[in-house]
């Protein structure tokens, strides 16, 4: 079996899959990848189920080497990786060959705020409710529920396919998930009645900063004050992916992976799924804006980015037409995915 040793840990480098939903009622948030679309589109690449576990790296990547041979395929907005041996580029968005003893580095992210480093296989570690992710808070999932650190060994399971079928995989540019500079899409409510007119206004018409007060449980935002009506407390209630609470100063804080199964602010609206990535990707500094849109344009934007998906799997079926091919064929009303068999 083929396991990577790490060197250095990066900033923060963890195990994620797409996470342990079930457990709210026990106060467990369900992890799982900040930017899931691009986790998916990381596992596909190297063959494996879209919800498999990979690496999520968070602004710095970590240094390890190789032992036995594994297809890797790095998936970012932009950023960059390397092979000693001498010190060579690889490319993003492509499937690599890294043979026993190589030596991978992952560097800086350098656009949105996370990576994801998927290997043919899966990361391979125990899985603890159902999941391999790492939940930080909870100290559970992944390797004992912490980053990577020097000296870790990092598991891989078994190659769905052979390493002759993985190669050469690519995803082409125009379909590698992009995060747009747009506001982020929200749905207002279950409290936005607890804030009055202005403080509706504040929040859908400011530019809010990504300040450095964030992680895997939420970001906190920085702007002008939004006004309640009658202060920010409430009874404790649960809390969905992408709550935005608005905290007793009056700045939001948009609730992600780990985020806490209640709170007591109000929540003035959530995050719809499909920008829910988007979110996992801002950086400290950033300018963040809202658009609140209702629950028909969420659900077009959810079809959406499952069409990406699927686009994804048929352009990287395409590649081997010695195994038959694919292309997709758009009407108003659908989208057909056809597949040729080969002969």
């Amino acid at each position: 079996m083929a396991w990577l040793e790490v060197l250095h840990g990066g900033l923060m480098t963890t195990v994620q899959d797409a996470g342990r939903p079930g457990f709210a009622r026990m106060g467990f948030a369900p992890a799982g990848a900040m930017d899931t679309e691009m986790l998916a589109a990381a596992n596909v690449l190297v063959g494996n189920p879209p919800g498999a576990a990979a690496l999520e790296v968070t602004l710095d990547g970590p240094v390890f080497t190789v032992h036995g041979e594994a297809i890797l395929a790095l998936a970012a907005v932009d950023g960059e990786w390397f092979v000693s041996g001498p010190e060579q580029p690889l490319p993003l968005w492509e499937t690599v060959l890294a043979r026993d003893g190589s030596l991978i580095a992952v560097g800086a992210v350098r656009a949105g705020a996370r990576a994801y480093l998927a290997v043919a296989g899966g990361v391979d570690v125990p899985p603890v409710m159902g999941s391999r992710s790492t939940h930080v808070r909870a100290r559970i999932g992944g390797l004992d529920g912490r980053p990577l650190s020097a000296g870790d060994r990092v598991p891989i399971g078994p190659s769905p396919r052979p390493c002759e079928e993985l190669l050469g995989r690519r995803v082409p540019p125009e379909l590698r998930p992009a995060r747009r500079a747009g506001p982020i899409r929200v749905m207002l409510g279950p409290q936005d009645d607890a804030f009055t007119p202005r403080g509706l206004r504040t929040f859908l018409h400011s530019a809010f900063r990504v300040t450095a007060r964030g992680d895997r449980m939420g970001v906190r935002l920085m702007g002008p004050p939004i006004e309640a009506r009658r202060g920010y407390d409430i009874v404790s209630d649960a809390t969905a992916p992408g709550s935005i609470q608005v905290s007793g100063d009056g700045q939001p804080i948009v609730l992600l992976a780990e985020r806490p199964t209640t709170g007591g602010y109000p929540k003035i609206a959530t995050v719809i799924g499909a920008d829910l990535d988007a979110m996992g990707q801002v950086r400290p500094g950033q300018h963040v804006r809202f658009l609140s849109v209702d629950e028909a344009a969420a659900r077009r934007a959810r079809e959406e980015r499952r069409r990406r998906l699927a686009e994804i799997e048929w352009a990287l079926a395409r590649q081997r037409p010695e195994r038959g091919g694919a292309f997709v064929v758009s009407t108003d009303a659908a989208v057909y995915y056809v597949h040729r068999e080969a002969g």
